[in-house]
């Protein structure tokens, strides 16, 4: 009798487990039918290819922006994020949960963008509509060509929509500052070539051989004809346009507080770069307080270089000094390509998995390098800029490429392409505060591989740290407080040991781009507070490739995300659940 007694108090004990394994499987399941249908919706709506992660297959037109279909996807993605709000979370699985608060973070990003109506002001100081679906390369078949050769033919309903747009922003008040797009207007220029020279004609000077040649002859006809007839004369439009109407109107306060409901938007855009809940005055705060602290840091590296001067002196040896700069695009880039082979070196003992995809390393296109930054990773190629080189120091090049490369973005995107079967929408999606909080952090691990081989690489590592903590005081300077662009400009010429060239197109940078500058140093100074938790809660146990692992075994994934995990990695020992990779050629997902 007492057996029945235990067995029936046993199953009644274990009934409310077994009930709220029930309902967090209906969750998922739910849950999971909802990611599926706006994944699809999704990629239609940005004209990609539904069923097709490879990068570049997008579809055979580009995306309708017009102000009604934005309107309409604001309407949509309102009522996606009211039907994801009525279904109860709190008996998912950990993974689960994961996947739906990373959706849910993308579903109220999209949605403020929408309500903001940011796509009126549809570029920045450096990333441009005109230029986004530019190839870089060759298209692996006939099919991907024909596919090329249609959003070609879209270009100028494309650029119609754009134009509607940013008069309506003009009108009220919401543009680019005038600054910001003073001198854009030059990376419209190489479009308007009429010959082979036109960098959207590139691809079909590298066109497979898998495709027959009478084929290839037909194709690069169409491409010609299409430049000729419908692309160039829409640059042209949209060049005069630019030029005679929006540089006319932009506004002139560079502020984002200054934009209809801007304390609104900026702290929105906060929100959305750095997925936390901080205000512009503590973001502020934080950066005086390192900027404080990698000063003192500086001061002891320059003695150890033998400099006997002040700060703000070594700072002009620094940007003077030929010793310093790289005499030829080809030594910059060759220097780059030794360092990540360095860090190749290094990973064995730094990383626990790591991915079977590799980057290459390229100049950034002429077209872009006189307003774009040093440098930039990316899955398929890690790009660094070889304009005006006695503006590109070599001893800030090691932290530029752990940054921008290995094991910096180009390392994560593999990682990402790489990762194990989940939603397809995360590995889609990229939150500013986790992944620049990576490459930030990469900088200083390499202190940790062994990358810096002199004090002057050493400072160059400092120097983009401190670049990073400046960025939270001239950001919000610029946006809350209302400082002028010379007081910013002024700060960091002060702080930061860059050229005065990369300064200036940083601050025209954040001027343009409110808010997406302070991400970098918060989600670095995140990790490092974990890594110092994990190290002092493990001590012997610590191992810092399964501590990286679980860092980037999470995907892209907001910084709340990543502080549950972490938690979880120390109450686990400093151990990780397995976590099969996928072949990078397998796309089914």
């Amino acid at each position: 009798m007492r057996w029945i007694l235990a067995t029936a108090g046993a199953l009644w004990l274990c009934a409310p487990v077994v009930f709220a394994q029930s309902n967090g499987a209906e969750a998922a399941r739910q849950l999971n039918a909802i990611y599926q249908s706006e994944w699809e919706w999704w990629k239609n709506e940005m004209a990609e290819e539904p069923d097709d992660e490879r990068p570049g297959e997008e579809s055979d037109h580009l995306a309708r922006v017009d102000e009604a279909s934005q309107q309409a996807r604001l309407t949509h993605l309102q009522a996606v994020l009211a039907d994801v709000s009525r279904i109860s979370t709190d008996s998912l699985l950990s993974e689960e949960k994961i996947n739906a608060e990373i959706f849910r973070t993308i579903l109220e990003e999209r949605i403020s963008d929408l309500r903001f109506k940011t796509y009126q002001a549809p570029f920045n100081a450096d990333s441009f509509f005109w230029t986004e679906f530019t190839p870089r390369e060759g298209f692996p078949d006939q099919e991907a060509y024909r596919r090329y050769l249609g959003r070609l033919a879209d270009v100028s309903r494309f650029f119609d929509e754009h134009i509607a747009n940013m008069r309506a922003g003009l009108k009220r008040g919401f543009t680019v500052p005038k600054v910001s797009v003073t001198g854009r207007d030059k990376t419209i220029e190489p479009y308007l070539a009429t010959d082979d020279s036109n960098p959207l004609y590139l691809p079909f000077t590298q066109m497979p051989t898998n495709i027959p040649a009478a084929d290839q002859e037909r194709m690069r006809g169409e491409a010609r004809t299409l430049l000729t007839k419908q692309v160039v004369p829409a640059y042209q439009k949209l060049l005069d346009f630019i030029r005679k109407e929006y540089l006319v109107k932009a506004r002139t306060n560079i502020s984002a507080s200054s934009l209809p409901d801007g304390p609104a938007f900026y702290q929105a855009r906060i929100e959305k770069f750095t997925t936390l809940k901080l205000t512009p005055p503590q973001i502020h705060e934080i950066g005086l307080s390192e900027v404080a602290r990698i000063k003192g840091e500086m001061e002891v590296t320059m003695r150890k270089a033998g400099f006997t001067g002040t700060l703000p002196e070594f700072y002009q040896f620094l940007r003077t000094d030929p010793q310093f700069y790289a005499k030829t695009p080809h030594q910059l880039i060759a220097e780059a390509s030794y360092i990540v082979k360095k860090s190749d070196l290094k990973l064995k003992d730094t990383i626990g998995t790591l991915p079977r995809f590799r980057h290459g390393i390229l100049p950034v296109p002429d077209a872009l390098a006189p307003i774009y930054t040093g440098g930039r990773g990316g899955l398929e190629s890690c790009l660094f800029n070889t304009y005006n080189l006695p503006a590109r120091p070599l001893y800030t090049l090691p932290s530029l490429v752990l940054h921008e490369c290995t094991p910096g973005h180009s390392f994560q995107a593999a990682l990402a392409l790489e990762a194990p079967e989940r939603p397809k929408f995360r590995n889609d999606v990229y939150f500013s505060g986790y992944g620049e909080g990576w490459g930030l952090y990469t900088e200083w691990l390499g202190r940790v591989m062994g990358i810096y081989e002199t004090p002057y690489e050493e400072f160059g590592q400092l120097t983009y740290e401190m670049w990073r903590a400046a960025r939270l005081v001239v950001d919000t300077g610029i946006h809350h407080y209302g400082w002028t662009r010379d007081q910013a400009l002024q700060y960091m010429k002060d702080n930061v040991a860059l050229s005065t060239h990369e300064i200036t197109t940083e601050v025209d940078r954040y001027i343009a781009w409110p808010g997406q500058a302070v991400a970098y140093k918060l989600g670095e100074l995140q990790i490092r507070r974990h890594r110092r938790e994990a190290e002092q809660a493990l001590g012997p146990k610590f191992d810092q490739r399964k501590f990286h692992d679980a860092i980037l075994a999470l995907g892209a994934v907001p910084l709340p995300v990543l502080e549950q995990r972490m938690a979880q990695f120390i109450a686990d020992g400093g151990e990780n659940p397995p976590t099969p990779s996928r072949d990078p050629a397998d796309h089914s997902n």
